[in-house]
């Protein structure tokens, strides 16, 4: 995997029709000193990288959160941040999000701008990724702290074209996000709908709390998915579980 650039990675996996997983870990809900025992259920998975971030970070602890899970891992560390200064060198790569289901200025261009040129600054690869946010039952903290109003799940064609315009503005990846806590996951026929109109990787994430409904993420056309809540709450929560 270090011998290719994480967006290769994703890309050939997606040429190749390999489902990636990811775990999502945010600072906020995982102590420091329980977090190498929560690495080690991830690599004892068939997770293929690893997601750090939150909409909120209360605690000043994500340079050594990130530096615990590289000591105790080979997956690749992917910095999922809520805001502009949520960055870590010791990652691997970001995703630098631009909302764009939301009309929220801040989120789509001026965090990036301060992001920017403290990003040149490291060595993380930077992956573009648009970001739409879904409705997903309840308001969610994203939701919340970007001002922004999810797109409704009964409207994928609303998804569909707001996903190619981002393939279209040079975006390397589309996600797909009910947000953290969500009470359902993005709907099947949703995914589908972008997944038969871009031709970039598409990651699902938010709501996923079953077996079936990861599958049914995967057999929609999703790239990858993400759980972040389910495996907080139960860290064996993929140990059945083979792509």
């Amino acid at each position: 995997m270090k011998e290719t650039s994480i967006l290769n990675y994703i890309q050939n996996a997606k040429k190749n029709k390999q489902k990636l997983l990811a775990i999502l870990l945010d600072p906020d809900k995982i102590l420091l000193k329980k977090l190498p025992e929560v690495v080690q259920k991830i690599n004892e998975s068939n997770a293929h990288l690893i997601f750090v971030g939150g909409s909120l970070l209360f605690k000043n602890v994500l340079d050594e959160f990130v530096q615990i899970i590289k000591n105790s891992t080979q997956l690749p560390i992917i910095l999922f941040p809520g805001n502009a200064i949520q960055i870590s060198n010791k990652a691997d790569g970001i995703l630098f999000l631009s909302l764009i289901s939301g009309r929220n200025p801040e989120f789509l261009i001026g965090n990036q701008v301060i992001a920017a040129p403290l990003l040149k600054q490291t060595t993380l690869e930077i992956l573009s990724t648009s970001y739409l946010l879904i409705e997903s039952g309840r308001e969610t903290t994203a939701s919340y702290i970007s001002n922004t109003k999810p797109i409704p799940r009964h409207k994928p064609e609303i998804a569909m074209a707001t996903a190619l315009a981002g393939e279209m503005l040079g975006h390397h990846l589309i996600y797909l996000d009910g947000g953290s806590g969500a009470q359902y996951a993005v709907p099947p026929e949703m995914i589908k709908m972008v997944a038969d109109n871009i031709n970039i990787p598409l990651i699902v994430g938010g709501g996923i709390k079953s077996e079936k409904q990861l599958n049914d993420a995967f057999e929609s056309g999703a790239d990858m998915a993400v759980i972040g809540t389910a495996f907080e709450n139960d860290i064996n929560f993929l140990k059945q579980y083979e792509l």
